[in-house]
């Protein structure tokens, strides 16, 4: 299915923009529903610990498997391990509209992180049925298997996954093959969690921003361009190691001091770019790392991220042109080792105009931007229209403990996701 490019003119026409339904999620049911999977995990500082394939994982998507099924779901697991609750339409012959995210966190995770998409998925559902509606369409809800780790739910429904196991770099240090088959997965039959193009119609992602730019903007809603691709650099900065007392300034080929021009040109170099792309040095290495000798090497990554993967070979060009550069002034060995490169992946226009026009129709304020994250959408949105609706985190904060979004802000991405569900819904053959 060829992907549809973003575009922020795209509207429905008319007679569907006026079609907008009185189905809206319950509030207080959804609030409850995030509690209760808070508590799976909750750590004595307030964060929440689900790693994937740990045994509060497994407890995590017991609970939701629970949730479906008294929904009269279809409830099975796939190959990649992904959990999915089928509602089916009025055309089964028709693909599915799939919504989710994951209910795996990092070590000390936040409530919102992945859980919100999934719940809110749960909600929608609820509410459907709350009314007696069924969709045209079959609806999905998905939660994606480990996300914040190997994403091997997201890449096994994409069709995107190694078949290398050793490509899969697990948090617990198990292999694949065992963390798959202890949340009912199976790694021999990956290649049968892959679905055909005709399956699906569209992806539908509720997250929160786990950045400030809503709360800086004051808007209620993020309408999210696209995920942007990463390049990932190691920058090796070879110097002379020498005695701090006896080297005069300038006769020194002190790595540090080279490094830290490449650094600032790094900052520079996003700053100064048209756009808003990001570029950062995230690790550093100093040898031999004494107080009284001149460095001798530095190692150190480079993270660039942008939307257009034009930007990202601009800034390829101006990191390497600057490193020519400080290498002769430094005299200093300057090498640049690619690490991973990761493509962006643009969201639907058709998705974008449904979310957008479900917020107006709302009252919701909307903002268009970027996701700067990895999400499970990142991969279902190189096979299928996709698009994400994010929600405010309060201080830009995740995968903390501090991290937080009102229940009202909660409410309103769910009701944009209900909204854009039924929009699809009609808009979609």
């Amino acid at each position: 299915m060829p992907q549809l490019l973003y575009a922020r003119n795209h509207r429905f026409p008319s007679q569907q923009a006026a079609r907008t339904s009185a189905v809206r999620p319950n509030q207080e049911r959804l609030i409850r529903f995030l509690n209760q999977m808070a508590a799976i995990g909750m750590q004595p500082d307030g964060s929440v610990c689900r790693r994937g394939f740990s045994q509060a994982d497994v407890i995590g998507r017991n609970q939701l498997m629970s949730w479906m099924g008294d929904l009269g779901l279809q409830v099975r697991v796939d190959a990649a391990g992904n959990l999915i609750g089928r509602l089916e339409g009025l055309d089964p012959a028709l693909p599915a509209l799939v919504t989710g995210s994951h209910l795996d966190t990092v070590p000390t995770g936040g409530r919102f992180d992945g859980v919100l998409g999934v719940l809110a998925g749960l909600e929608a559902v609820h509410a459907l049925l709350d009314e007696g509606i069924r969709l045209r369409h079959p609806l999905e809800l998905v939660a994606f298997a480990d996300e914040e780790s190997t994403m091997v739910g997201c890449k096994g429904m994409a069709g995107s996954a190694s078949p290398d196991p050793s490509a899969f770099i697990t948090s617990n240090g198990e292999s694949i093959q065992k963390n798959l088959e202890c949340i009912g997965g199976n790694w021999t039959d990956l290649p049968s969690a892959c679905r055909p193009d005709s399956a699906i119609a569209a992806f539908l992602e509720l997250h929160v921003e786990q950045g400030a730019v809503l709360e800086q903007r004051a808007d209620d809603i993020g309408v999210v361009e696209g995920v942007v691709g990463q390049r990932r650099f190691t920058i090796r900065v070879i110097g002379q190691a020498n005695h701090a007392g006896t080297t005069p300034m300038s006769m020194r080929q002190d790595a540090l001091a080279a490094a830290s021009r490449i650094i600032l040109a790094i900052e520079q170099m996003a700053q100064c770019h048209p756009g808003d792309p990001v570029a950062t040095v995230g690790r550093l290495e100093v040898w031999p790392n004494a107080a009284n000798v001149v460095p001798g090497a530095v190692t150190m990554t480079v993270d660039l991220r942008d939307l257009d993967p034009q930007v990202l070979d601009q800034l390829l060009d101006s990191l390497t042109q600057s490193l020519e550069r400080i290498a002769l002034q430094t005299d200093c060995e300057i090498r640049l080792e690619p690490q991973f490169e990761v493509a962006p992946t643009p969201a639907s226009a058709l998705v974008m105009a449904a979310i957008d026009d479900a917020a107006s129709s709302l009252g919701l304020s909307r903002s268009y931007m970027p996701s700067r994250a990895s999400h499970d959408a990142q991969e279902m949105g190189r096979r299928w229209p996709m698009g994400m609706i994010f929600v405010p985190s309060r201080g830009g904060l995740s995968h903390s403990a501090a991290e937080f979004t009102t229940d009202d802000q909660c409410w309103a991405g769910t009701a944009v996701l209900l909204e854009t569900l039924q929009r699809l819904d009609r808009a979609l053959p």
